[in-house]
């Protein structure tokens, strides 16, 4: 079933909320099944990045040319997490004393959701893809906010601001005749981001390499519900 034109906008939106709300609501203290979402959603954005994108982008465009973008996507996150310290996958390794708004955390969310963004139209598997891959991230970044010295307006604003920012990226790409027409390359450079994240989230769900029978099971459920979509 094809989304509304309003809810692909609308849904990443809430995405971001719904986790947002959980943390406000109940102050997680556990940690643990956090990580499982993660681990899901990680396995999900990874074979639906599999399933869904790298074949529509091989198919119709240069492969040496789509190779490269998908490398610089890769690095383009790699170099993004110096500055978010891993929000993106789960992990903030940020001071919680300090009070002012941080600037460089929001810029480095803000691109790759930006990024994030571009290959959602016309591609309902990658908006579920992103939309789960958000709540868990919005939940992690939301424990981090609620538990910082930061006046809560300036919390408040931080989610607003980054909520916007995937529903942007859609925006820019459709309604941009250049972008539209760079959407190949654009989704190439998102496939890599999306790989460095998913794997990332897969790596570090089974910390000191232990077997963890749960973790394992989402894992799976999050691949073979990205197949059967």
């Amino acid at each position: 079933m094809e989304f509304p034109f309003v809810l692909i906008y609308l849904i990443p939106i809430l995405a971001v909320w719904a986790g947002f709300a959980f943390v406000w609501f109940t102050r997680p203290k556990d940690k643990r099944n956090v990580r499982l979402l993660l681990a899901f959603s990680g396995a999900f954005l990874l074979a639906i990045t599999f399933f869904e994108l790298l074949p529509e982008v091989y198919e119709h465009h240069n492969p040496r040319t789509i190779a490269v973008f998908v490398l610089a996507g890769i690095l383009l996150q790699v170099f993004l997490e110096f500055f978010s310290k891993g929000a993106e996958h789960g992990h903030m390794h940020l001071d919680l004393e300090k009070t002012s708004f941080p600037t460089l955390l929001f810029i480095s969310l803000s691109v790759h959701a930006l990024i994030e963004g571009t290959p959602i139209h016309g591609n309902e598997p990658i908006l579920y893809g992103i939309v789960i891959h958000k709540i868990p991230v919005a939940i992690v970044l939301g424990i981090f906010l609620t538990n910082s010295k930061m006046k809560r307006s300036m919390v408040f604003m931080f989610m607003l601001a980054f909520s916007l920012m995937t529903p942007l990226g859609s925006y820019l790409t459709h309604h941009s005749s250049w972008l539209e027409n760079q959407g190949h390359l654009l989704t190439a450079l998102a496939i890599g981001v999306f790989l460095h994240i998913s794997t990332i989230i897969l790596f570090e769900s089974s910390q000191g390499h232990s077997f963890n029978l749960r973790k394992l099971v989402v894992i799976i459920l999050g691949v073979g519900l990205a197949y059967f979509l």
